[in-house]
């Protein structure tokens, strides 16, 4: 009779590539059952958006035949816990990734309300928060215009607004409370207290990954966001011309400040390349080519993507139903990849951070 300890034993040799331990040690094996025909267990991994979730089970796989027995027919439920900072703020909110861009213009809120989308579409609870206080996107992305959420009482007597819920996320936004035909002169108090009610004013209910679209800059919404609440990363995104670099470059040494210190989860690259819908094999660099890379390169920070200029992706923003929701469009899969990769680096900072600690 096979035993647990062969098993546990056999996938001692099989490392996350990420994390670099192997999964006995890191706690990942999981509710081992034998019986004379099979073997079941669980792999929980640190998040549903594993991008090496399919070479973590093959090599599962090959371990067991290899040390076990190779005739055995096996079980494995890939499955995950998402892992988070631990506090009394928020304490349902397991992830806070801010999404920040140098300069307006670059598709950030496209990216944001995109990364969400495919982050819930690999398993996990999302909430988004529209924080652009000077040019809310999110309703019409989301084809919620005039649209108002509801509060609530909870037990305690409190008031808490809840969230609108659309294709699975959880969203808020300043847009949701202002008439956009009307402008808004914020001033600076104005502009932290509005941000703040949206973090602790709302029923978030547990997430996974709160993703969190920043203005354009490095102002007062960037140091009330960073400053007030657990931020887990941020992600950088750019297009390739050396005007939206250097504005890049002054966001990300915001968050590298010793006073800020939020871990750079890596840098996007929107607009990356046009290519026609007639030449499918062609792309065309109009605005530059590898500026995110050489930006990501310069410091030391993972590339996590480029999304190219594609008439579709502005279109279905517009129009209510972000390019993620299209299954058939081919943008779509970068979106997927780069919210994997984002998961990923989110992993391994936490890995980081307990090795520090």
């Amino acid at each position: 009779m096979i035993t647990k300890e062969q098993v546990l034993h056999a996938l001692s040799h099989v490392d996350d590539p990420d994390l670099k331990k192997d999964l006995v040690t890191l706690n990942m094996i999981k509710n081992v059952e034998i019986t004379p025909s099979k073997i079941r267990f669980d792999v929980v991994l640190t998040t549903p958006a594993c991008p090496l979730k399919g070479h973590i089970e093959h090599a599962c796989r090959n371990a067991i035949a290899l040390f076990v027995d190779k005739n055995i027919a096996l079980d494995i439920n890939m499955t995950s816990h998402v892992a988070g900072p631990k506090g009394d703020q928020l304490p349902n909110i397991k992830n806070i990734i801010l999404v920040a861009s140098g300069k307006g213009g670059v598709g950030k809120s496209t990216v944001a309300a995109n990364l969400a989308l495919a982050l819930h579409a690999k398993g996990a609870k999302i909430g988004l928060i529209d924080a652009d206080i000077y040019g809310p996107s999110v309703p019409i992305m989301f084809g919620l215009e005039g649209a108002r959420p509801k509060a609530s009482k909870t037990s305690d007597g409190k008031t808490k607004i809840e969230p609108i819920t659309k294709y699975g996320i959880k969203l808020l936004s300043i847009g949701f409370f202002t008439d956009p035909n009307q402008p808004v002169p914020w001033r600076g108090p104005m502009v932290s207290t509005a941000v703040k009610q949206l973090f602790n004013d709302a029923e978030w209910g547990e997430l996974d990954y709160l993703i969190v679209d920043l203005p354009p800059g490095t102002g007062d919404v960037h140091i009330t966001v960073a400053q007030g609440f657990p931020i887990s990363g941020a992600v950088v995104v750019t297009t390739p011309q050396n005007v939206a670099l250097s504005d890049a470059v002054r966001g990300i040494g915001m968050f590298l400040m010793d006073s800020i210190n939020i871990p750079l989860l890596g840098v996007v690259e929107n607009m990356a390349y046009f290519t026609p819908a007639e030449l499918p094999d062609h792309n065309y660099y109009i605005f530059g080519k590898d500026g995110g890379k050489r930006l990501a390169e310069r410091f030391n920070a993972p590339f996590l993507g480029e999304i190219p200029l594609v008439k579709s992706i502005s279109d279905s923003g517009d129009n209510g139903l972000p390019v993620m929701m299209d299954e058939d469009n081919p943008a779509r899969n970068a979106f997927l990849e780069i919210a994997g990769k984002v998961a990923q680096q989110l992993s391994i900072e936490q890995a980081k951070a307990k090795v520090v600690s």
